[in-house]
């Protein structure tokens, strides 16, 4: 059994301990919001954010999250991160990241992370933070104005 938090609220887990996060979060949680892309944390579909730092829920065992706290796209807002994850939802909303959609839940996360370490990110800052983030649809310029939006949004508040 392992123990750890999910958007804020104690979950004891009794499975496995090499089942992924993933699918303690997706089919044990009900939150879908995760999403499964490789399985092999090469795209980023799948991020979470474990004690505030973005991880890929896909590799990521449940024995290693012990007593952790786990952040969902579901719960970020209503987290110490809400600020910012308010900001980054906005500028995607404005910048119209969106086009299929299936991997914006695991680009806020990271986009989220980022923001939460470096307030004003420069273009190679922004690539290196996302590059673990693949889309098929291929929006990275979009990304990219959506978060020096919310960076520029954030210095105002």
């Amino acid at each position: 059994m392992a123990k750890f938090f999910v958007n804020g609220v104690q979950v004891d887990f009794n499975a496995a301990p090499d089942t992924p996060l993933l699918w303690a979060l997706r089919d044990q949680l009900g939150l879908t919001g995760t999403k499964f892309g490789c399985g092999m944390a090469l795209c980023g579909a799948c991020t979470v954010h474990v004690d505030q730092q973005p991880v890929r829920s896909c590799v990521t065992p449940v024995s290693a999250i012990e007593g952790k706290r786990v952040v969902t796209i579901e719960g970020i807002s209503e987290t110490s991160q809400g600020p910012t994850a308010r900001a980054v939802k906005a500028a995607w909303i404005d910048k119209d990241v969106v086009q299929c959609g299936y991997c914006q839940s695991g680009q806020v996360m990271s986009a989220v992370a980022l923001l939460q370490k470096n307030k004003s990110p420069s273009d190679a800052d922004i690539d290196a933070a996302m590059s673990g983030n693949i889309c098929r649809c291929g929006t990275y310029q979009r990304v990219r104005e959506a978060i020096k939006s919310a960076a520029a949004s954030l210095k105002k508040a």
